[in-house]
């Protein structure tokens, strides 16, 4: 079986859609996953297995009432996405650099994009993922809040600093 990571969007949010990780490790082995692990509350896990969205979604959906958007990257893919990084400058302030990873390849728009960004904001979208270079942060973000409407696709971003500790665990469950 191979590794896998889902990123959940949207859950332990202001005390809604709550999904304590205990329980989404929990679901994921209701549906056959194993080694799971999970970072921090915003709905992040690795595990070997073959689940897709819909399994995870669903399953969730059925124990908790909500049906979270979920992305799964197979750790071969997760790492590339990563080292594809063109903002490598950035990563010395982790909160400054995000990670919007597409749960099918977005057909965006680029130049309205490009039209609605912040002066200083920078983004690079690719066929899986959006990284956006935010130095004034997420909050002072022009088009963060807009982008999965804008992508026109499901997507969940990260901070650099979550997607590296994401890889570091998908790792050591690889072996």
């Amino acid at each position: 079986m191979s590794v896998q990571i889902a990123l959940l969007r949207g859950i332990n949010v202001g005390g809604n859609r709550v999904l304590p990780m205990a329980e989404l490790k929990a679901v994921l082995e209701g549906l056959g996953a194993v080694d799971v692990r999970t970072y921090i509350q915003s709905g992040n896990a690795a595990y070997r297995g073959e689940l897709d969205q819909d399994d995870i979604s669903g399953a969730i959906f059925a124990a908790k009432g909500f049906r979270p958007d979920v992305v799964v990257i197979p750790l071969e893919s997760y790492g590339p996405i990563l080292a594809g990084n063109p903002f490598p400058e950035a990563a010395d302030d982790p909160k400054a650099l995000h990670v919007f990873f597409l749960a099918e390849p977005s057909v965006a728009d680029v130049a309205q994009l490009a039209a609605l960004k912040g002066p200083d904001e920078r983004f690079l979208l690719t066929e899986r993922a959006l990284y956006l270079h935010t130095p004034d942060y997420l909050s002072g973000s022009k088009i963060a809040d807009k982008l999965e409407r804008l992508l026109g696709v499901a997507a969940t971003g990260r901070n650099w600093r979550s997607v590296q500790k994401i890889l570091e665990m998908a790792r050591a469950i690889d072996g």
